[in-house]
């Protein structure tokens, strides 16, 4: 079954709808107040800096703005994560065919993405995760722009400096992506002589890092508080022996895992599975450095420090994996798309469709928090005592950022529980372990 050219895009675009409507309805309807991540964002944003207790300010001014237009409406923080999923996914298609030379296959190399649940059960979470999947894929493309390019553009390299800033300035561990195409373009020009290097290359990093200075300078002020956070979540500061061996091999076996329904999905793509590559091929020496070696890097890193590799920091390293697997088998696709259409309409609809099960039955989810009747139970003391409005909250992230987002003052979050802050406050009232206040 052969998709003809004309029907492509229509089916791109419906695809690419049904998508955003299914999983941003969803988790509307069925969790009673948002994930924690979400939340945690929208209690930075209300405070914006150029960083925060865990991470980069990325996150936070996104949610900010969309709580600028929309306010405490759920849904719009769904639909955020739903957007900047399926824009990534119109990028993809776009370098895919680019690479390809066949929309059929640009196609598939984005429908294959189905199968991998970072990009559809855990998008309704915005998060920093989901924050660079759109700068990744941009960074991706710009670069595929500049290797074809005997010259560089300096528009092109200006824009690769922004779009990895912004990356960076979302999670850490995009420096993986940047790393892996910054020895892909180091191959080239100083061992395959395929190009001379150009002055162009340069204004790439100056833009990074000079887009990145607020943040360094941040960082410095607040001791690197965000790289300590990282290096605790991973436990590398903390590492044992057994650990090198021992963090590394989980991660394989976890990514494995989670790549089964993707792998599932390709079996009924192709004829039979015979390598078809060349090492030669500067396309596919492309792919390769975009896909494996940000992995191979990091289970290195892991090997090295004796670190954990938490499952969702993948969410961003698979995005062009369809690309890749359809360009190294393209000979030995199965033309009849039949068996891949079904395999893909039961992933596609079997997600959301466990997502709402899981969220309507499991009902000590994060997302089962009774922040909003909290909030009105809150506000109805205060009002009981205070004429004036509330307008700054204490505690963690997620009490006080939950009380932030649902009391209609959206008071600043101003961290946790402090007595030298509480007595600089005009009035305050503390109850467990959240207070709120007027300064």
């Amino acid at each position: 079954m052969v998709i003809y050219k004309k029907q492509i895009r229509k089916i791109f675009y419906i695809f690419l709808a049904t998508h955003l409507i299914l999983w941003t309805l969803i988790p509307s309807l069925t969790n009673s107040n948002l994930p924690l991540d979400t939340i945690e964002a929208l209690a930075w944003g209300g405070n914006l800096d150029w960083g925060f207790n865990k991470h980069p300010p990325m996150s936070a001014l996104f949610v900010e703005i969309v709580y600028n237009i929309f306010g405490s409406n759920d849904w719009a923080y769904y639909l955020l994560s739903q957007i900047f999923i399926i824009f990534s996914f119109f990028i993809i298609f776009q370098l895919s065919k680019e690479i390809l030379g066949n929309e059929n296959l640009a196609l598939v190399s984005v429908l294959l993405l189905e199968g991998i649940y970072f990009y559809n059960f855990t998008t309704p979470e915005f998060n920093v995760n989901v924050c660079q999947i759109p700068f990744w894929v941009l960074t991706v493309y710009y670069s595929w722009k500049i290797f074809n390019q005997k010259i560089p553009k300096f528009k092109d390299c200006v824009i690769v400096g922004m779009f990895a800033a912004g990356g960076f300035l979302s999670k850490y561990l995009f420096i993986y992506l940047l790393i892996s195409i910054d020895l892909f373009f180091i191959y080239l020009i100083f061992f395959k002589k395929d190009r001379k290097f150009h002055f162009n290359y340069i204004f790439t990093l100056e833009v990074f890092l000079v887009l990145l200075i607020p943040h360094i300078i941040w960082l410095f002020n607040n001791d690197f508080i965000t790289v300590t956070y990282g290096l605790s979540r991973s436990s590398a500061d903390v590492s044992t022996i057994l650990d090198h061996l021992f963090y590394p091999l989980v991660f394989v076996f976890k990514q494995v895992g989670i790549l089964i329904p993707f792998f599932v999905m390709f079996y009924f793509l192709i004829k039979k599975f015979k390598l078809n590559y060349s090492l030669k091929d500067k396309n596919l020496l492309f792919l390769i450095s975009i896909n494996i070696l940000p992995i191979v890097l990091i289970l290195l890193t892991s090997m090295l420090m004796g670190s954990k590799i938490r499952t969702m920091w993948m969410t961003p390293f698979y995005l062009f994996f369809g690309t890749l697997l359809v360009y190294i088998f393209e000979k030995y696709i199965n033309k009849n798309f039949k068996s891949f259409i079904i395999s893909f309409l039961i992933l596609f609809l079997l997600s959301p469709i466990t997502y709402a099960y899981v969220s309507i039955i499991k009902t000590d989810k994060r997302t089962d928090y009774p922040g909003k009747q909290i909030a009105e139970k809150v506000q109805k003391k205060w009002n009981s005592e205070f004429e004036d409005p509330i307008n700054v909250v204490l505690g963690n992230e997620w009490n006080a950022g939950n009380l932030s987002y649902h009391l209609k003052t959206r008071p600043v979050w101003d961290g946790e529980v402090d007595e030298n802050k509480l007595d600089g406050y005009k009035v305050y009232i503390c109850i467990d372990n959240i207070c709120v206040g007027n300064r």
